[in-house]
């Protein structure tokens, strides 16, 4: 038998770190909902609103596409482009715990916008289908984005903001592909 301090130093190395024995991997349901959206990659689908703050215009008749663009081992680059407008990319990447979700936003010369990369991390293992991001700005507003992905059916983006009735939702349909746009600004 080997030494059961040996054993013992290991399982307390392990619960201090935070590792699996807590629970802090990445969930089941996570890794579901990774490869939903790895399974759109290099697709593009039309989006609507379907719920928007009052008096919030940005996305009324205007064309709405998404396109799962770029997929690495742990990123994946999501375009969102509103009309002519290609300065919305949406990044969701696994990280030891869990996933995040950043915005990057850039101007048609490609620099980036004064408000960008944010964003924030699951706090929870969510399920197969719709992920939260609660914000991790702690002076921002406090923020939750989702993101849902019922495979065939449906890709949905939006956000409510606590404490406040914002609330923001687009719904793509991917039962229906449509070419890819044009590479987001700032990207090639």
């Amino acid at each position: 038998m080997r030494n059961p301090h040996i054993v013992w130093l290991a399982i307390v190395t392990l619960l201090l770190r935070g590792g699996p024995a807590y629970g802090q991997s990445r969930s089941a349901e996570q890794e579901r909902f990774w490869t939903s959206l790895t399974a759109l990659c290099n697709k593009a689908f039309e989006g609507r609103a379907v719920e928007a703050p009052a008096g919030n215009t940005t996305y009324l008749d205007k064309r709405l596409v998404m396109h799962v663009r770029r997929c690495e081992p742990n990123v994946i680059y999501i375009p969102f482009h509103v009309g002519e407008n290609r300065s919305r990319t949406w990044v969701i990447s696994r990280t030891e715990r869990g996933l995040r979700l950043k915005h990057d936003h850039r101007h048609e010369n490609g620099t980036e916008d004064a408000v960008t990369q944010y964003g924030g991390n699951t706090a929870a293992t969510g399920t197969a289908v719709r992920q939260d991001f609660p914000t991790d700005n702690p002076k921002g507003a406090p923020t939750i984005w989702f993101v849902e992905v019922q495979p065939g059916r449906l890709f949905a983006y939006g956000l409510r903001r606590k404490g406040t009735d914002r609330r923001f939702r687009i719904e793509f349909d991917l039962s229906t592909e449509v070419p890819p746009p044009p590479a987001p600004w700032g990207h090639k």
